[in-house]
């Protein structure tokens, strides 16, 4: 059964013991940092200190977030990280058009000996704008998601519900490129987990499938709101169960329409539920 992640937990690249202990919380994929969280002087020693970590494999899957393509530390970290063993995958940031993946798939294809699982963050109105086109890019790319921070600030937007016509559309352009289900966000306020549990909510309503992080208290408020509740378990069974029984379509006895598409979002639950 393929895993399915529903944590991504970022960490600085300049900090090799919280990366450590990172690598020990529980998330599906650790996130190294190379851009937001690290300070400009402190850009060189995040990315040896990448390079050094993943020279060795590692107990989860690694990726780096390499800084913004089009800034001037972006091809040293490309170099430095990219023939590291230890890499999973890489996080594109500010990504606007297609070309940007194409140029990164290009480079890293042969320095890693291989296709290189590549996720692009769109984080400004561009982006937003041109998400099938970078979606359907290149082969190489497996995700885009949103970079909420700065797509408010680009965006002006005051209030969270402002981005939920963004969310929606990269939850459609992943869907129709034929990639996995967007991770949300990050919540900002560590200490919030009442509002994160909330925020979660309205983000499985609207399409995604789990969602970033940047402390570990979070992680288990992001696991229960994207597993399968019981009922949802239960149901999807029953569903299997009806379908296996009769063919075409039929209603259950609590007056549930069954039919194709309710019977594959079915299974997609118990995948979801029973991921190891």
């Amino acid at each position: 059964m393929t895993f399915v992640p529903l944590t991504w937990l970022y960490v600085p690249g300049d900090r090799p013991a919280v990366v450590a202990k990172a690598l020990a919380s529980g998330a599906d994929v650790v996130v190294i940092d190379l851009e937001d969280a690290v300070a400009p002087d402190r850009k060189a020693y995040a990315r040896e200190a990448a390079a050094e970590l993943l020279r060795d494999p590692q107990p989860v899957p690694v990726h780096v977030r390499v800084n913004a393509l089009s800034g001037p530390w972006a091809r040293a970290d490309l170099a430095a990280v990219v023939p590291a063993p230890g890499l999973s995958g890489l996080r594109l940031p500010k990504v606007c058009s297609p070309s940007d993946v194409v140029r990164v798939a290009r480079r890293t294809a042969s320095a890693h000996g291989g296709a290189l699982p590549l996720y692009a963050l769109l984080e400004t109105a561009l982006g937003i704008e041109r998400a099938h086109a970078v979606a359907t890019a290149h082969p190489s790319l497996r995700g885009i998601a949103l970079g909420e921070a700065d797509l408010r600030a680009d965006l002006g937007v005051r209030d969270d519900a402002g981005l939920d016509w963004c969310r929606s559309r990269v939850v459609v352009a992943a869907r129709a490129a034929g990639l996995a289900p967007p991770a949300q966000s990050v919540h900002p306020d560590t200490r919030d987990l009442d509002g994160l549990a909330a925020s979660c909510r309205h983000g499985r309503a609207l399409g995604f499938l789990g969602r970033a992080a940047i402390h570990p208290r979070q992680l288990p408020v992001i696991e229960r709101a994207y597993r399968p509740t019981e009922e949802e378990v239960e149901q999807a069974e029953t569903v299997l169960k009806a379908a296996a029984a009769q063919q075409g379509a039929q209603a259950l006895p609590d007056g549930t329409f069954v039919d194709a598409a309710v019977v594959t979002a079915a299974h997609r639950t118990l995948r979801l539920a029973r991921r190891t």
